[in-house]
């Protein structure tokens, strides 16, 4: 037997950028793919706030899933942040996978997103229609809505690729396995860019920081959407326990009793929720110690925003 042969087909590997509109479900169906939870996930708007890669390890080879903030409509330093943090993961990418809320018709954001492909021709293309469980299902309109954004785009030198529609339901298991197909058919050959046991590379403090952040957004719903801020201070490692000081960051001192909670009920719920969680993530004993801070305007103060990873800096 010729020693050059191959017993199988080679690895396949691929940067995949995840975009779409704000709360489409696409840190959920990251999170289902990856196979465990690297991503927030909310049903407030502008849940994520950084770039996670969520890396996928599979027989075909492995994916690195750049799961970005929802496109939405920008308000302030942070929401302009978040939409340029969006475009530029985007950018560069082998693969882009672009996630729409199909259980709703076609927002100016979505169509934003179709222009955007029918305008700069990237490659390879997948469009998700998530939520595919749902009634009504407007998958009609989105597809006629992207041949409109084609007939607007100007004329180039390559055509515009057609991009691979599939449906899926990023919140049940096997929903996603559309999506995997079309993301590894896609994929070329090549190395695998991370360690086998890699699930992401996203940064510990901002994964403690997101951990806290979704459980007050789940126990405070809409009461505090978009100005709570996490900044993990100090990460002091033991070899069976890991010591860490956080500060919850509000825009105003009425906002602080709502963070504490009556009797600190709130603080001492997210923080006993977070401790679970980070325990199973980083599989060591984590001990939270939260302080309430109030800073006037924290979304526009540059050191704070980098202090938190959203502009540079070391985090």
């Amino acid at each position: 037997m010729d020693s050059n042969s191959s017993s199988g087909p080679r690895p396949k590997a691929a940067v995949v950028g995840v975009v779409g509109r704000t709360n489409a479900g696409k840190s959920t169906l990251v999170n289902r793919l990856v196979g465990e939870k690297v991503s927030i996930v909310s049903p407030v708007e502008q849940t994520t706030r950084n770039t996670v890669r969520g890396i996928v390890a599979d027989p075909r080879g492995q994916l690195v899933l750049l799961d970005t903030p929802g496109l939405h409509k920008a308000v302030g330093v942070l929401g302009r942040l978040l939409n340029r943090m969006a475009r530029r993961s985007a950018a560069g990418t082998d693969i882009l996978c672009v996630v729409f809320d199909a259980s709703e018709e076609p927002q100016l954001e979505d169509v934003g997103w179709m222009q955007r492909v029918a305008r700069e021709r990237p490659e390879k293309v997948v469009f998700v229609l998530n939520k595919a469980d749902r009634s009504p299902f407007f998958e009609t309109m989105f597809r006629d809505a992207w041949e409109e954004a084609k007939k607007g785009a100007p004329e180039g030198e390559a055509p515009v690729a057609e991009p691979v529609w599939v449906k899926a339901i990023s919140t049940t298991e096997g929903g996603e396995k559309g999506v995997m197909d079309a993301l590894f058919a896609f994929a070329d050959e090549g190395e695998p860019l991370f360690q086998e046991d890699i699930v992401t590379d996203y940064p510990r403090k901002l994964t403690i920081a997101d951990s806290i952040r979704e459980k007050y957004l789940a126990k405070l719903h809409q009461e505090l959407p978009h100005e709570l801020g996490i900044c993990v201070k100090k990460i002091a490692e033991g070899p069976d326990r890991w010591d860490v000081k956080a500060d919850i960051i509000v825009n105003r001192a009425s906002q602080k009793p709502i963070v504490i909670g009556r009797g600190a009920e709130t603080i001492k719920y997210v923080r006993k929720c977070a401790e679970r969680e980070l325990k199973d993530l980083f599989g060591v004993k984590v001990a939270l110690e939260l302080w309430v801070r109030v800073e006037p305007g924290w979304m526009k103060n540059d050191r704070l925003l980098a202090e938190m990873g959203y502009i540079g800096g070391e985090i």
